[in-house]
Formats: C-alpha cells, structure tokens, sequence
C-alpha cells in the first residue's frame, strides 16, 4: 500500500512526514511537491498508485481533485491542515504528523492480525 504525503515545495513537511512513517510495516512510504521544481514533482503515476494520500493544506487537495482522474476517493484525501511554518524534521512538526496522520493509517489499515488470535 503506497501513502503520498503532499506539500508544495517537496523539502521541509511532506520529507518530515516520509522521515516518520517510512518504517511501518505494510506500507510504502513517499512524498511529493505539487511544485514543478520540487525534488520529487507530484505525478499522475504516483497519485493514481496511492492508496491514501495526506495533504499539508487544502488547496494541495483541491490540485489532487481537479488535476488527477485517476486518483483514491476524496475519502482517502486527508487534508491535515499544517501550515507552512516547520523547518524539515522540527519536533513541533513531527507531533503534529503523529498525532493527525496515526489515527487515519489506523483506521485504514484495520485491527493489528497479529493480535488476533
């Protein structure tokens, strides 16, 4: 399962957030930049791939929305509402990351299998 964290410029919040979540199991892990000259550019590849993609703003969501056909329901389009404030790898940053992306990868991905018994 691929999860697309977006900001605009692809070098200080969707990093941060790839930097966090790269280690869970069970999911692929990427950022992008809806910015033509971020490091990693959003594409319809990537997009149309994601299973749940995170948006720092709304209006990252609303490029998603009228840019991408092939792209997850608007459902799995979760804007987080993170200001462009945050310096790549702030702890304010990564907090705030846990706290509002966690409880979505959770829901998504269900109860933990191995728990069950």
């Amino acid at each position: 399962m691929l999860v697309l964290f977006v900001c605009t410029a692809n070098k200080l919040r969707s990093p941060t957030a790839e930097d966090v979540f790269k280690s869970l199991p069970g999911i692929d892990v990427l950022s992008a930049g809806t910015d033509p000259s971020a490091p990693r550019v959003m594409s319809r590849e990537l997009v149309a791939r994601a299973a749940l993609i995170f948006v720092m703003e709304q209006h990252h969501r609303e490029r998603i929305r009228k840019k991408f056909k092939a792209r997850p329901p608007d459902n799995r389009i979760i804007t987080l509402h993170i200001p462009d404030e945050f310096e790549r790898g702030d702890p304010a940053l990564i907090d705030l990351l846990r706290q509002r992306v966690t409880p979505h990868l959770d829901a998504f991905q269900g109860p933990d299998e191995s728990s069950t018994t």
